[in-house]
C-alpha cells in the first residue's frame, strides 16, 4: 500500500533510523535499556542555579511526565543532598572540557535500573542543554541525527520533539524492561513510531524491511566488516577500543534476537552460532546463554 506522499515514508524511514541509533553509545557500543523504577527526587544546586531552575525543571517535569515517572523537586529541603537521587550542578563556564558544555552520568550496578544521576552544566549553555540533557537523564544515552533533542545538529532546543515523545512513552512502556538489547527494544520503539502514522499497514512493511536491513547490516559489523552508524562517528568520540567491544556485544545481541525472536525471526542455528562467535570474545552472557541453551 504505497504512502499518501513519498515525504511522509521518508520522514517515517528516517524516524525508525533515529530510534536505532538513539541505542548506541556516542564511543561506538550499542547499549542496553536502562531506565527509572523509583521516582526521582532533584536537587538543583551551583552558584547561578536560580538563574536557570525554572527553565531546567521545566525540562525535567516535561520528559518525567511523558514517561509516566514522578518528578519531586527537594532542592529546598534540608539534606537536600542525602535525599536526591538526581543532581543538577550549574558549574562555572571555565569548567568541564572544551567541547562538553554539559554532561550527565547515569549510575547503575547492572545495565537495568538507574540508581542515581548526575547533571553538570555550564552557566552559559544550561538554557540549551536543559531538555538535551533531561532526554539523558531518562536513561536515552544516544545521540541520533533525526529530529530530537538529543542531536547534536538539533532543530530545536526548548522543547521536545515528537520523536522524542515516541521515544519517552516507549521506553517506559510495559513491553519495554531494563535490560533490554538493541534488538529487544528496536520492535517496541518501533511499534511506538507506527502507532502515530495515518497509514499503519504501509508503516508496518517500512519497519519490517527496516528491521531486515538493520540485521544484515548489524551481522557484518559484528563480523568485523561493517561499520558503526555514521552519525555516531561523526560525533567524533567513538574508540577503537569500543568499537572493538561493540562488535562483541552486538554478536551477543545478535544472538538474543535469534534465540527470541526479536527483530529478526526465531532461528535457532543463527542463535547458536553468533553466541558461540560473542562466547570466543571473552561475551560471558554468550557463554552462560550457551550452556543452558545446549542443556
Amino acid at each position: 500500500m504505497a504512502w499518501p506522499l513519498s515525504a511522509s515514508a521518508d520522514e517515517f524511514d528516517q524516524g525508525l533510523g533515529t530510534l536505532w541509533e538513539v541505542l548506541w553509545h556516542q564511543s561506538g557500543t550499542p547499549t542496553r535499556i536502562v531506565r527509572w523504577e523509583s521516582d526521582i527526587r532533584v536537587r538543583i544546586f551551583g552558584a547561578k542555579a536560580a538563574v536557570h531552575r525554572d527553565h531546567t525543571l521545566e525540562a525535567l517535569q516535561e520528559v518525567s511526565r511523558e514517561a509516566g515517572v514522578r518528578l519531586i523537586d527537594v532542592s529546598a529541603l534540608p539534606p537536600a543532598e542525602q535525599q536526591a537521587n538526581l543532581t543538577v550542578e550549574i558549574v562555572s563556564d571555565s569548567a568541564l572540557e572544551d567541547n562538553q558544555p554539559c554532561v550527565t552520568f547515569l549510575d547503575f550496578r547492572t545495565e537495568t535500573r538507574i540508581d542515581s544521576a548526575t547533571v553538570q552544566m555550564r552557566n552559559r549553555d544550561a538554557w540549551r542543554c536543559a531538555y538535551h540533557e533531561a532526554m539523558h537523564v531518562m536513561g536515552v544515552r544516544g545521540h541520533p541525527s533525526g529530529a530530537t533533542v538529543l542531536s547534536y545538529f538539533p532543530t530545536k532546543i526548548d522543547g521536545l520533539l515528537p520523536l522524542d515523545r515516541v521515544m519517552l512513552r516507549a521506553w517506559y512502556s510495559e513491553r519495554m524492561r531494563g535490560g533490554m538489547t538493541p534488538f529487544e527494544a528496536l520492535p517496541v520503539l518501533a511499534d511506538e513510531l507506527v502507532a502515530g502514522q495515518p497509514n499503519k499497514v504501509a508503516a508496518v512493511q517500512q519497519r519490517d524491511a527496516f528491521f531486515a536491513s538493520t540485521l544484515q547490516q548489524m551481522q557484518t559489523y559484528a563480523n568485523g566488516q561493517g561499520d558503526i552508524p555514521a552519525i555516531v562517528k561523526r560525533s567524533g568520540k567513538s574508540t577503537a577500543e569500543g568499537i572493538r567491544f561493540g562488535r562483541g556485544e552486538m554478536s551477543y545481541f545478535l544472538g538474543i534476537a535469534y534465540m527470541e525472536g526479536a527483530t529478526a525471526a526465531r532461528d535457532s542455528t543463527m542463535a547458536v552460532r553468533w553466541l558461540e562467535r560473542a562466547a570466543t570474545m571473552g561475551n560471558r552472557g554468550a557463554q552462560a546463554k550457551l550452556g543452558a541453551f545446549r542443556q
